[in-house]
């Protein structure tokens, strides 16, 4: 049984991002363009920040690939953080003379000790024993998420292989529902030193019946679906299908009545708010799942907080920000649920090869009717 997972290391201002990737059956096409594309999607949106114009991101692979294809050895991907010459010293792996006064002066001007609500920032100096919130910053920042896109991409690519595609659309930013009214709210909060959070949805269509499994807890899909999605920084809620709208709705107005279609031998539903998951497993229907993410806390209005040095109040440190990032949480999301599906779509039809798994993937539609 396959097992497609991974993992990735990297700062904000360090030196790159990088994620292993383990599972992987060998000849599935892989192409770094389409994965630079996946990765400029991540930083577009309207209300993002200036780093969004310091970083173009481009992945290296590393290994794992060989003309094209993947020859079933662990995969490695690296994004170079091009801002790193700017933060080499504070930034450097190796000890540094503090004793030097330039140096000392740069690496202290990087130091934070005010904390900023709605980050990791308290909680992590406090779990790691660090002095400096920078140590804690750097790796929970959301720059990590830039290295799962790049991983959601290569997912992408083994579900592409079966016709298996996945979108996503912003339903909400604010109080804004289209497009004229987000961006209206976005500038009146980038004009107050404000951010935004919002809403969007996401959609993978052409799954087969039976990914996940009712057996365990920890085997039902829409579980790990929204541990997946929820892990993304600033998300708040997952719902599947329906989801919260099922608390006003009966049972004869929840559920997706069942139908077969004789004449291409398959079952359907002319609804779907179970958002395509049945008793943990997908049951055909498209898989839909609608994401909340909060407004960013990292303001340049910043709120009251504590200094962790002096214990004295002092307004938040503001670290470089976007106004509104939900088109790139939207992205992000993909990359995740892609991750999870392509897991579970290689648990169900697992082989080491991609002709393999085609072979168990075409027998099973063939015998599934």
């Amino acid at each position: 049984m396959n097992k497609f997972r991974f993992l990735t290391s990297g700062e904000s201002h360090g030196m790159c991002l990088d994620a292993i990737i383990e599972g992987l059956p060998s000849n599935i096409g892989i192409d770094t363009e389409y994965i630079n594309a996946e990765l400029a999607r991540r930083q577009e949106g309207y209300g993002r920040g200036g780093r969004m114009s310091i970083e173009s991101d481009t992945v290296q692979i590393k290994s794992g690939v060989r003309f094209g294809k993947t020859t079933g050895a662990p995969l490695c991907l690296e994004i170079e953080n091009k801002d790193w010459e700017n933060w080499r010293i504070p930034m450097s792996v190796d000890p540094v003379d503090m004793g030097d006064e330039n140096v000392s002066e740069i690496v202290n001007s990087k130091k934070i000790t005010r904390v900023r609500p709605g980050h990791a920032d308290l909680a992590g100096v406090l779990k790691y024993n660090q002095k400096d919130v920078r140590n804690i910053l750097e790796r929970s920042s959301a720059r990590e998420t830039a290295a799962r896109v790049a991983v959601g991409a290569v997912a992408k690519s083994v579900l592409k292989e079966f016709s298996i595609e996945g979108k996503s659309t912003v339903l909400q930013i604010g109080n804004a529902f289209d497009e004229e009214s987000m961006k209206q709210e976005i500038d009146n909060a980038k004009e107050h030193g404000d951010t935004l959070g919002g809403r969007f949805e996401v959609v993978f269509k052409n799954l087969p019946v039976g990914l996940g499994s009712f057996v365990n807890w920890d085997r039902r899909l829409d579980g790990r679906l929204a541990q997946a999605v929820m892990s993304i920084p600033a998300v708040k809620a997952v719902e599947i299908g329906a989801g919260c709208l099922c608390a006003a709705l009966s049972g004869a107005k929840t559920h997706d009545e069942i139908f077969y279609d004789s004449d291409n031998s398959k079952y359907y539903r002319k609804t779907n708010n179970a958002g395509g998951i049945e008793g943990g497993m997908t049951n055909g229907e498209d898989v839909v799942l609608k994401v909340t993410m909060k407004a960013i806390p990292t303001l340049k209005q910043p709120l009251q907080s504590v200094d962790i040095q002096t214990k004295e109040a002092y307004t938040a440190h503001f670290e470089r920000s976007d106004t509104c990032a939900i088109e790139a949480c939207a992205v992000v999301a993909e990359s995740m649920c892609a991750i999870i599906l392509a897991d579970a779509f290689l648990e169900k039809f697992g082989g080491d090869s991609l002709e393999e798994i085609k072979v168990n993937y075409y027998n099973y539609i063939k015998n599934s009717g």
